[in-house]
């Protein structure tokens, strides 16, 4: 169902995703919205880490909730507010995703709805029906 593709004519990958992922066969498909660093009860913790494991952990319970998860997820866009964030980042991300890789995108933003975020996390994940 899933292929990664990584051409050899193209530049390996800078970390843990792939280019490209072929999905055949799909009958399901996720699209989730992008998910800030924000506890349910409105809490966001000052530390990148921290954000970024709420960002994902909201993920989670949405794939949950569409009876898929992490396996499923076929592209990952992530966005920070600072160069320096995207160790601590792709650290949390790999934690999470599951091979194959999914396509990533990471950018760094000017800054999201309120000045305290500094992580916003969405996925797109898909499954045999």
């Amino acid at each position: 169902m899933k292929r990664p593709l990584n051409p050899p004519s193209v530049r390996a990958p800078f970390g843990h995703y792939s280019h490209g992922l072929l999905v055949t066969g799909v009958t399901d498909l996720l699209v989730t919205s992008g998910q800030l660093g924000i506890a349910p009860d409105d809490t966001v913790p000052d530390d990148v880490e921290a954000q970024a494991v709420l960002c994902f952990e909201a993920v989670a319970a949405i794939l949950r909730g569409g009876g898929m998860d992490f396996s499923d997820v076929i592209r990952v866009a992530g966005f920070v507010t600072d160069r320096a964030h995207f160790p601590v980042y792709m650290a949390v991300r790999d934690r999470y995703t599951r091979l194959p890789r999914p396509a990533s995108t990471l950018l760094i933003v000017s800054g999201f709805t309120r000045p305290e975020f500094k992580v916003e996390v969405e996925v797109t994940a898909a499954r045999r029906g």
